[in-house]
């Protein structure tokens, strides 16, 4: 049975997060992202996810980033990977280039339908909540420094079910992810680059805390490890199910893991447990 968006009809979907450890070389970078791809299809996979910063993640802070626009060389050939493994594809995240913007980009995810003949670019997110931050002894970066943040909540069909567009550091804002759920998300999708020094005490703890208020299937596809200079990614890629228990989780280092969606499930977590039917009006 194929899915749909009749959540009384929707069937298992198979899905792989797919974690890298990106750098500053766009092609070695891409070749990875696209082996990954198309062992994850091999294995079953319907729908894969890649991280935040797939082609391209910043080392040296002086090296200008390969901004492109959806039509660029980047998604084309990510595309095409999609395209030749027969998936729908999240690109977690690209640079995006901005009309009017010199050296600022929007940080980007990007849905493409391989599962068509021209693997068409179904839905856009623009990353809304910018990671600002100088924590002593550990991470410091200012992101609003060289990207344009988002303006627009996205919830999406993907694969026919529907799915909420979230990158990285929007993870820690839960308004965002409820009024996902209340645009009829059924997935989250979490992509990210979440640092080391933060992800070791609160990736996972917020990725499930995501999962269960929500009531959501959430997909987290992270970078992992060394990527040169200061920066060091967490990993841990993972799926997590709407109780908030973890199906399949990364080790370290690049590589990918892949779990079965049961919709029917979900409907069951939510029906016993109907709490957003129980909001308050005044919250």
């Amino acid at each position: 049975m194929e899915e749909t968006t009749d959540s009384n009809a929707l069937a298992p979907l198979t899905v792989a997060v797919v974690q890298l450890c990106s750098n500053q070389d766009v092609d070695a970078n891409l070749e990875t992202a696209c082996r990954f791809i198309h062992e994850a299809a091999a294995a079953g996979a319907r729908v894969v996810a890649t991280p935040e910063n797939t082609a391209f993640l910043r080392t040296d802070p002086a090296a200008p980033a390969p901004k492109q626009g959806l039509d660029g060389p980047i998604v084309s050939r990510l595309r095409e990977a999609a395209r030749d493994a027969g998936v729908w594809l999240l690109i977690g995240s690209i640079q995006e280039s901005v009309p009017g913007e010199t050296r600022r980009y929007a940080n980007t995810s990007v849905v493409i339908d391989g599962t068509s003949p021209d693997a068409p670019i179904t839905c856009t997110y623009r990353k809304l909540h910018l990671f600002d931050i100088d924590i002593k002894g550990g991470e410091s970066q200012k992101e609003s420094d060289w990207i344009v943040r988002g303006d627009e909540v996205v919830c999406t069909p993907v694969a026919g079910v529907q799915t909420g567009l979230t990158i990285c550091y929007d993870l820690r804002f839960p308004a965002l992810y409820q009024t996902l759920q209340d645009q009829g998300a059924r997935i989250l999708t979490v992509p990210a680059a979440f640092t080391e020094f933060t992800g070791k005490d609160h990736w996972l703890p917020l990725l499930r805390a995501r999962a269960i208020e929500n009531q959501c299937f959430v997909i987290a596809a992270n970078q992992s490890g060394h990527h040169g200079g200061k920066r060091r990614s967490y990993g841990k890629s993972t799926i997590i199910d709407p109780w908030g228990i973890t199906l399949a989780v990364a080790p370290d280092g690049p590589g990918w893991v892949m779990a079965r969606l049961d919709f029917a499930q979900q409907d069951r977590i939510r029906a016993a447990l109907p709490c957003h039917a129980h909001r308050h009006p005044n919250v």
